[in-house]
């Protein structure tokens, strides 16, 4: 099984580096994929250096700043093109830890879709206050009661697809961005009959520069999933 993970960045110039050498030290058979979006600070010219020095890591230039779904969807449509399996989702602020990963690939060998949740059992949010915690959790929740997901966390960002799941998920005509790109990743695979499961992580907040999450990125997810559920009878929403 060849496994890529695709890394989506813009402006992370202080964590690029020990991301890519965390990811080589804990998963040294998987290759990287850098998806940068014209970083003006350089991340990619830095990705490029890290690449030539570690190895089996390749960097994806795109020509401007145009969204985490784009940059994925992107990334995917990459490693296809190269033959690869398996697909990671990880973001590059270490909000995901790396050493997480070993877990996500062992069940992605039975699973077509592995989510790194943070609200199964053994899932934690060390850092989030209570008022961060309901605003996740309760639109995490409206949207599994909207769209009858049966998930936990769909708005996760760390993922394992299989090459299976993304021809199932039908992903270069996703069109959400932001927490909508990963609920409607999630809806396709459960109304495509994708396997699926949830393996518990500890979720963190950036240490090192800006975040690129902003309220309407939150405001367009709420919008997508109360859109795909009033679609949903008609065998619309989605798709």
């Amino acid at each position: 099984m060849r496994t890529l993970v695709v890394l989506p960045t813009y402006n992370e110039i202080l964590n690029v580096e020990p991301m890519l050498r965390s990811l080589r030290k804990v998963v040294s058979t998987c290759d990287i994929l850098v998806v940068d979006d014209a970083s003006p600070d350089g991340t990619a010219n830095l990705a490029d250096e890290i690449g030539d020095e570690l190895g089996q890591i390749n960097v994806l230039r795109r020509t401007q700043k145009s969204g985490l779904g784009r940059a994925y969807r992107a990334g995917f449509a990459w490693g296809l093109e190269h033959g690869y399996d398996r697909f990671v989702e990880i973001d590059c602020d270490f909000s995901h830890d790396p050493n997480a990963l070993p877990a996500l690939l062992e069940a992605a060998e039975r699973y077509d879709v592995v989510i790194g949740s943070r609200y199964v059992a053994g899932g934690h949010i060390p850092q989030w206050t209570w008022s961060r915690r309901l605003l996740s959790r309760g639109g995490n929740q409206y949207a599994s009661l909207m769209l009858g997901l049966g998930v936990a966390d769909s708005t996760a960002g760390y993922r394992v697809y299989s090459k299976k799941g993304l021809e199932l998920i039908d992903f270069p005509t996703v069109t959400a961005d932001g927490y909508g790109f990963q609920i409607e990743m999630t809806y396709r695979a459960k109304r495509s009959g994708a396997s699926i499961v949830e393996v518990p992580i500890s979720f963190t907040d950036r240490e090192l520069g800006e975040s690129k999450m902003s309220r309407a990125i939150v405001v367009e997810a709420l919008w997508l999933v109360t859109k795909w559920a009033v679609e949903r009878p008609f065998g619309r929403g989605a798709h």
